[in-house]
């Protein structure tokens, strides 16, 4: 213990012994409830200010840097003009590196110090003591007391300062601890429930950073692909050049890292080796520690610190902080395993998905066969009208299953749980055709003996399927166009008005546009009929398919037929997908039950001679017979049909049915030359045609 001047007057009183002791029970009890180092240092303050003399109070830190003071209003004024002193020269420093009282005056005669000595001069300040922060096992600083009285630290009050600097010394080791296994729980917790691998180590650093009073902490990962250092995660509230989140680490601006992750041993960092380092230099560092973050044998990262106090991390944070790194590690691995768990999940899920699909695919379109692109895009455009309500209208040949399409589109919407009703227009008489549609009131016309729910009724809230719908007569379109723009109608014979929830879904073989040029189908009742018009391609245009649907209607008879079919020969397949099958998928579904029936064996047996002698079809354009050919050999043959129809009219005196009418003439059935004359535009009224 060193002593600049002694005091003359005789020691404390009783008195103020018994205060001094009371005091430092009084300090004893609240130190033990103080776990924040700022907290005890104000309760110090507030507790000796009545039994110690001091106008100023300094806690420095092992590195010798001042971490909390306790300054008169005059002095903290005062404090501001004066420039800071170097560290090797203050009494803190010196008494942390001695690990002895000193007890200076400010006088000429004190020749140590000097540089504080002006310092203390222009503060006004007499005297100073300071006594260590030491525990058994640690040395956590010192404690600098400083009075404007001068010789105000006789031995006696450096006795008692350094009895209360080792209660403090205890507290503060106790709170260092406290924290330290606070935050090691902490860390425990995190890896138990935190999975998300970037909020994981925000986390960490952020506490890390608070624990050790440093600047800076984050931790450092490799790239799996790279290999390139980077920061994964960062908590750096006062970084001056932008250091954040994904910062690359290379030689200029790692100090000792990239060493860490070869040799996984801790590097703490000197001030001469910051020097080489742009970032440390740029950010004021004098102090960097880089602990490994070890699984088994390799090295998963860097937990890295930094400071602007030179010295501020020793073989004692070492410790600790490697204890710290051992939760990261397992932190990292944990959340690495479940990134790869989550991924493998997801590939799970997309592939599940993707069978879903595949099976959502077969389940919607189970009777649809084929895997052409251009049955692909006519399904795809089936999955996006299906969920809405808007009118569909389907053009094809006919035999390409537009009727199967109708239902499908139907089964994907939601109006599957209800009816789908379909009609056939050009199977219906044009009288009947209104009566189908709307129903009728009992004697709304004779044979009318029951009252007959129409189509549209019976499918509210389901779909209403009109095939052929450009066979429905002029006189009949305006009530259809009704129904679909207001949803009401009237039954025949009746005058009340129903309202209907239907949607419809059409289908045709003609050319609406050129029927409404012709004016063979009215305009308006075409366009709220074309909302969404779907082509279903011909089977010469997926050929690729007839394999598909070789195989699936061999297996379709056979099972009825109770047959075992097994083998299709190539030479029959390769014909079979050669010819262009005018009558589409129900030629070839009529060829191939023939085939099964005429097969006794186990293989298929097609006649490729009838095949060879078929007439293919005509050509198309946009899906329906459109071309200029098409059409004159359309007009011939409807020229002709009428003609010979007109002539067995006017040979049966214009009767269509009897055993002398026209249609026994023609070896028809009455309703289906009617629906020929309909088709046709003839007329018959009683003065003939």
């Amino acid at each position: 213990m060193l002593v600049a001047a002694e005091r003359v007057e005789e020691g404390p009183s009783t008195q103020s012994l018994a205060l001094r002791y009371e005091s430092l029970i009084r300090l004893a009890d609240a130190i033990r409830s103080q776990h924040d180092l700022e907290d005890l240092f104000q309760v110090l303050a507030a507790e000796l200010q009545n039994v110690v003399p001091f106008d100023a109070m300094a806690q420095c830190d092992h590195t010798g840097n001042k971490v909390h003071w306790h300054l008169s209003a005059a002095i903290d004024s005062a404090l501001s003009r004066l420039s800071e002193v170097p560290k090797e020269e203050t009494v803190g420093w010196s008494v942390h590196r001695t690990q002895q009282p000193v007890v200076i005056q400010v006088s000429e005669a004190e020749t140590r110090f000097r540089t504080t000595i002006e310092r203390l001069r222009i503060l006004g300040l007499q005297s100073l003591c300071a006594v260590p922060l030491s525990t058994a096992h640690r040395q956590l600083g010192s404690l600098v007391f400083s009075s404007q009285i001068a010789d105000a630290y006789p031995p006696d009050e450096v006795k008692f300062l350094s009895l209360v600097a080792g209660q403090i010394a205890l507290a503060m080791d106790y709170a260092l601890n406290f924290q330290r296994l606070k935050l090691l729980l902490e860390l425990t917790n995190s890896v138990v429930s935190k999975l998300h691998l970037r909020e994981l180590l925000r986390e960490v650093s952020a506490g890390i950073r608070r624990v050790m009073e440093c600047d800076a902490a984050g931790v450092v990962l490799a790239n799996p692909e790279t290999g390139q250092l980077s920061l994964y995660a960062v908590d750096f509230p006062g970084s001056k050049s932008g250091i954040r989140e994904g910062f690359t680490i290379t030689t200029d601006t790692g100090a000792g890292v990239a060493s860490v992750f070869l040799t996984g041993q801790a590097v703490i960092a000197t001030r001469a080796e910051l020097n080489s380092s742009r970032t440390a230099i740029a950010e004021g560092t004098n102090s960097l520690c880089h602990i490994p973050l070890m699984s088994r044998d390799s090295v998963l990262g860097a937990l890295s610190l930094s400071s602007t106090r030179e010295g501020a991390f020793g073989e004692a944070d070492v410790a600790f902080l490697s204890q710290a790194a051992n939760q990261i590690a397992l932190a990292i691995e944990n959340a690495l395993a479940f990134g790869e768990i989550a991924s493998l999940k997801d590939k799970l899920a997309q592939e599940v998905v993707y069978l879903q699909d595949e099976i959502r695919t077969e389940l919607k379109f189970e009777e649809i066969v084929g895997h052409s692109d251009v049955l692909l895009r006519l399904l795809a455009q089936i999955e996006t009208v299906a969920p809405l309500d808007s009118t569909v209208i389907i053009y094809g040949e006919t035999g390409t299953g537009k009727e199967l399409i109708a239902r499908a589109i139907h089964n994907l919407s939601s109006r599957k749980s209800n009816a789908f009703v379909k009609l056939n227009c050009a199977a219906i008489p044009t009288g009947l055709l209104e009566s189908e549609l709307f129903g009728h009131e009992r004697g709304a016309f004779t044979g009318a003996i029951a009252q007959r729910v129409g189509r549209f009724e019976l499918a509210n809230r389901g779909t209403v399927f009109l095939d052929e719908i450009g066979e429905i007569s002029l006189e009949v379109q305006p009530k259809l166009l009704r129904v679909l723009q207001e949803r009401e109608f009237e039954r025949l014979g009746s005058t009340r008005t129903l309202r209907t929830d239907a949607r419809l879904i059409a289908a045709t073989n003609r050319d609406l546009e050129a029927m409404v040029q012709d004016r063979k189908f009215r305009s308006d009742l075409y366009y709220r009929v074309n909302v969404f018009p779907v082509r279903v391609p011909p089977l010469r245009e997926r050929r690729e398919d007839i394999p598909l649907l070789v195989r699936h209607f061999v297996q379709q008879f056979s099972r009825r037929m109770s047959r075992s079919v097994e083998t299709i020969p190539s030479e029959t397949m390769n014909a079979l997908v050669h010819y262009d099958w005018p009558g589409n998928i129900r030629e070839l579904q009529n060829v191939i039950e023939r085939a099964v029936i005429l097969s006794t064996g186990p293989v298929l047996k097609v006649s490729l001679d009838e095949l060879r002698t078929r007439v293919p079809s005509m050509p198309e354009s946009n899906g329906l017979i459109a071309s200029a050919d098409a059409g004159k050999m359309r007009g011939l043959l409807e020229d002709t049909e009428r003609k010979q129809i007109l002539a067995a009219l006017k040979q049966a005196n214009w009767v269509v049915a009897g055993p002398r009418g026209a249609a026994a003439l023609l070896g028809l059935k009455r309703s289906t030359l009617q629906a020929h004359m309909q088709r046709l535009g003839i007329r018959v009224s009683r003065s003939g045609g």
